[in-house]
């Protein structure tokens, strides 16, 4: 089909408008039949967690996603690990041998300074693509709106393709309240001071992927996102849907007013 007028959407290698998925163990035969219908509109697996040191026919899964134009890489859980038992050499040198080029350096779950996130940062650079994250799994551990802005600027600024917002793949930390509802003040202030187009938000809910789609427009970067709801997602930013309806032409264009840094 192709005769309605639609919110434009970004297409083929996109920079921004990207759909992240979280692939939490799918197994190699769901994941090519979902692929083959589906891995157009797929952008970035992540393997969650740290599920890709014990996954099943790694280097296939990696492979097929690569066959599909999907850039994969592994959860930021398995960087922490590796941070905490000083392997992160061995990590980005099996990475690389693996044929992974993106690499996530995250704190969700060690509280690790971030000097030492920054130093990591720039020498994974010298062979990857780097995502870092903000914010912590821990629902208790609060960061006010100044930190976040630092800590996501500092990132950028050292070279970082994305910064991502914490949210887990239950929507109920970081960006969002325990009970799973999102911070709207955090969000609005962010979205003021830091280029959009280079932020991922977690948002593992067609509820929380909703509130970014009628906030910045069809184009937002959405990661964890679940294998099975990429194409709901991909009909809201469409406006498909009955709470993205109303979804204009120029509210998807919004990303292209936002600041650059």
């Amino acid at each position: 089909m192709d005769f309605l007028q639609l919110p434009k959407r970004t297409s083929g290698n996109r920079r921004y408008g990207l759909t992240s998925i979280a692939d939490f163990g799918t197994p190699f035969g769901q994941l090519k039949n979902i692929l083959d219908d589906y891995g157009h509109i797929i952008d970035i697996a992540k393997i969650g967690i740290g599920s890709a040191y014990v996954t099943p026919n790694l280097q296939r899964k990696i492979d097929l996603y690569k066959e599909h134009g999907i850039k994969p890489y592994c959860g930021g859980t398995l960087f922490e690990k590796c941070y905490q038992q000083n392997k992160i050499p061995e990590y980005l040198s099996c990475l690389r041998s693996l044929g992974i080029e993106w690499v996530e350096v995250s704190n969700g779950t060690l509280d690790i300074p971030l000097k030492n996130r920054l130093e990591i940062i720039a020498k994974a650079r010298e062979h990857f693509h780097v995502i870092a994250e903000v914010g912590s799994k821990d629902s208790s551990l609060e960061m006010c709106i100044s930190e976040w802005k630092e800590e996501m600027n500092q990132f950028l600024e050292a070279g970082c393709e994305y910064v991502i917002t914490e949210g887990r793949d239950s929507g109920t930390s970081g960006i969002y309240e325990k009970g799973g509802s999102v911070k709207t003040d955090l969000i609005s202030e962010l979205i003021k001071d830091i280029d959009t187009k280079r932020i991922i938000f977690e948002a593992p809910t067609p509820k929380h992927q909703m509130f970014f789609i009628n906030t910045i427009g069809a184009n937002v970067n959405l990661g964890n996102v679940k294998l099975e709801d990429v194409l709901i997602l991909e009909s809201q930013r469409c406006g498909l849907r009955s709470e993205t309806f109303y979804l204009e032409d120029c509210h998807a264009n919004y990303l292209n007013q936002t600041p650059a840094h």
